[in-house]
This record gives C-alpha cells, sequence and structure tokens, in this order.
C-alpha cells in the first residue's frame, strides 16, 4: 500500500504547544485584522493550567491584549486579574534605549545613568538602538525565569524584523566593540560634560559586552524547535492567506519552527437557513479553507475559530473561547 494514503490530517488542536513542557517561547503572528491578540491571551491561559508560570508580552504598538483582558498593563510584567501565575507586559519594539523606564536597570548600571549617551552612539549601527532596547526586555524577561513566554506580536513585517533582532544585535554589538577605542575619547569627554564622571568607555563598553551572551542564548534559542514554536493566525480570505504563505517561507528560511495555523473568524454552518450574505461568505470561506488544506495539511495542525456574535473581552470570555484550542469548535444544534 502506498505509504502516503495512510497519512492523516494533523490533530486539529494546540495541544501539541500546550502539552509541550520544552518550549520557552511562543510567537503568534499574522496579518493585521486577523485576531491574533484573542488567539495569543487564549493560548497564555490554558498554558497557565499546566505551567509553573507564564508570561505574554504585547510587541504590537496598538497594544490590545489590555483590551482583550480589560486591564492596563505597563513595560514592566504585571499578574493578570484573576490569575496566580499568568502575567502580561506591553513593549514597543520601536523604542529605542532610552525609552525604557527605570525598573529595568540596577541603581549603578551603566546603562541606567548614560542611556542617551549609549542612544547617540548606537545610532551610528543602524536598528542596534531599537534592538538593544529588545535585548534589555529580554534580559529583564531572562532573569524573572518565566517558565514560558507568549509573544503576541505586530503584523507580519514587524514580526520577521522582531525575529531578527538578537542577530542584528550580535553583528552591531560586535562591530562597535570592534571600535571602541576610537569612541573611548568621545564617551570620556560626553561623560564629564554630562557631569556623570563614573561612566567610562569600558564601563559601557562592558555593559554592552555582556548583552552579547545573552543574546547569542536567545538567537540559539530561537532555532531550535524544542525551545521555540510560532502558531500563524489568518483568516479565510485570500491576501490573508497569501501572507500567511510568505510568512510560513520567511520563518523556514530564518530556521524557525512552525507547524500550527490557526484559522480565525470562520462561520460555521447552522441547522437554521442561512441569510444570502452568510451563504456567501460561507462559500468563500470553503474554498480558502480547501487551498489551506492543500497547502498545510501534511505539515500542519489547523485549528478553526468562529466568528463568535460578541466580542471576545475580558478574562472570563477570553478563558471560555481558549477552550476551543483544544477541543475543536462545534457550533450549538438549534
Amino acid at each position: 500500500m502506498d505509504g502516503d494514503e495512510d497519512l492523516e490530517p494533523l490533530e486539529p488542536t494546540l495541544s501539541n504547544v500546550i502539552h509541550s513542557p520544552s518550549l520557552k517561547w511562543i510567537f503568534v503572528g499574522g496579518k493585521g485584522g486577523v485576531g491574533k491578540t484573542t488567539c495569543s491571551c487564549s493560548l497564555a491561559v490554558q498554558l497557565s493550567k499546566v505551567r509553573q508560570s507564564v508570561l505574554i508580552i504585547s510587541t504590537d504598538p496598538a497594544h490590545n491584549i489590555s483590551d482583550a483582558f480589560i486591564q492596563q498593563f505597563t513595560k514592566v510584567p504585571t499578574l493578570v486579574n484573576g490569575f496566580s501565575n499568568l502575567y502580561a507586559m506591553e513593549v514597543d519594539p520601536n523604542l529605542g534605549v532610552a525609552d525604557l523606564p527605570d525598573d529595568y536597570f540596577d541603581e549603578k548600571d551603566v546603562m541606567k545613568v548614560g542611556r542617551k549617551l549609549v542612544t547617540e552612539l548606537l545610532s551610528a549601527f543602524p536598528g542596534v538602538d531599537e534592538a538593544m532596547s529588545y535585548a534589555e526586555v529580554m534580559k529583564l524577561v531572562q532573569g524573572m525565569n518565566f517558565d514560558v513566554v507568549v509573544f503576541d506580536t505586530a503584523p507580519t513585517g514587524h514580526t520577521l524584523r522582531l525575529l531578527s533582532f538578537p542577530t542584528v544585535i550580535e553583528r552591531g554589538l560586535t562591530k562597535f566593540l570592534s571600535v571602541k577605542n576610537q569612541f573611548a575619547p568621545i564617551i570620556n569627554s560626553l561623560s564629564g560634560i554630562l557631569g556623570q564622571q563614573d561612566m567610562s568607555a569600558d564601563d559601557m563598553a562592558g555593559r554592552l559586552e555582556s548583552v552579547l551572551p545573552l543574546m547569542r542564548q536567545i538567537n540559539e534559542q530561537f532555532r531550535d524547535p524544542e525551545k521555540t514554536t510560532f502558531v500563524c493566525v489568518c483568516i479565510a480570505e485570500f491576501l490573508s492567506v497569501y501572507e500567511n504563505e510568505r510568512l510560513v517561507q520567511e520563518l523556514t528560511k530564518q530556521k524557525i519552527d512552525t507547524h500550527n495555523i490557526i484559522v480565525n473568524q470562520l462561520l460555521f454552518p447552522t441547522d437554521d437557513k442561512p441569510c444570502s450574505m452568510c451563504a456567501a461568505r460561507c462559500r468563500q470561506q470553503a474554498k480558502y479553507l480547501t487551498q489551506i488544506a492543500d497547502l498545510y495539511e501534511d505539515d500542519f495542525h489547523l485549528i478553526k475559530l468562529p466568528l463568535l456574535e460578541h466580542e471576545v473581552r475580558g478574562v472570563e470570555n477570553v478563558t471560555s473561547f481558549s477552550h476551543n484550542l483544544l477541543v475543536p469548535y462545534q457550533p450549538k444544534k438549534t
């Protein structure tokens, strides 16, 4: 018998992610407007039931996780109301080191007293200042020893850039440190002018150099399928399916594991006779669901989530919706 005929579609749930104890970093991403935040918050809620401590980070400047949980979050991990082990924070990856709050630094940390100077110096290396801000976030997260971290990411282009930050930092800082002797007189002069005589060029170079091992470790972990996976979210429309394929190809190129696709906001047929618009919508969805199955069914878990009559907001609604990640949704019979 032909082996291909024995292949069955993979389980249509995120159980493979939720019940994978080795995973440390889980990214949730896709085109804008497909419901990434609802999916990432739902995933974080389910993870909180099986892991010791969970952090969800919003890297989308829109910061929708505050809206999803109806609770204001900041750049520092905050316990989500109603949970004892689920934390949330919102960071803007477009910000530089100078924009980070003081909570990120020790009192004597050269980065605390000389952040604006560091920003000016790093501006000579495109992308490194934003990447360094990201490095400080990652350092804070690592130091708090969360069991697993879920990233609610910005739309696709920003997400791919975020995933490249560890590499940008490695290259940029290596180059910066290789020419640090040329910057030393400038740093020493500026620190005197700014009244920060305790900050020397060697102190700053040492502080920047200390970031490299962490970034190398994270870089390795991001490309380890035991430690990191990316959950793609799309809807059954042409542009979203097209961008999802571009995302999958780019993740594969960057050697980042991805084997789960959530198809969100689906209208499920019911016993009631649908209106003409709903019937047309269901036909359109069926066409793209067939395409998605043809493209991914053999290698991906395809999770189908419903478009509900109400918004998924608040801990109770998010928790209820999160069950669909483990048990395939079935519309209620009328």
